[in-house]
């Protein structure tokens, strides 16, 4: 995902480069690579990984384009990352941090809810030094 918003060029040379890096940034070849409906993908997909399976329907990419939300908000934010450095330094910090906010709701009650979400902010206060939160109106 982080490739097609960094890169100036979806073009073939560009597919042939993302197809290159993902078994060396992965340290495996994929069993499945799903990608969206641009062609260059296909061809670039023929000629350098012809063994691995390609899937390119309008829904497969779902799960990776959900997952990427928190990214895209911040891309819209700012009009896109400036560098790949920036989008580096931005995914660490947040990796770390979302998940503390984001507690499995479906398991818990309301009630169990709110305490853990009490619980977690408290944490957080204590590891970045806040004294305490202004009261709501």
């Amino acid at each position: 995902m982080l490739e097609i918003l960094l890169q100036n060029r979806r073009d073939a040379a560009t597919a042939r480069r993302f197809f290159r890096r993902l078994p060396k940034r992965t340290g495996a070849v994929p069993r499945v690579a799903v990608t969206d409906k641009l062609h260059s993908y296909g061809a670039a997909h023929r000629e350098v990984m012809p063994s691995v399976e390609h899937r390119c329907h309008k829904g497969l990419n779902n799960r990776a384009e959900n997952s990427h939300q928190p990214t895209r908000q911040r891309e819209d934010a700012i009009k896109g990352f400036r560098s790949t450095g920036g989008a580096q330094r931005f995914l660490a910090a947040f990796s770390g941090i979302s998940p503390h906010f984001r507690p499995r709701r479906h398991l818990m009650t309301a009630h169990d809810y709110g305490a853990e979400m009490t619980v977690r902010f408290a944490i957080w206060d204590q590891v970045t030094g806040v004294v305490g939160r202004p009261a709501e109106a």
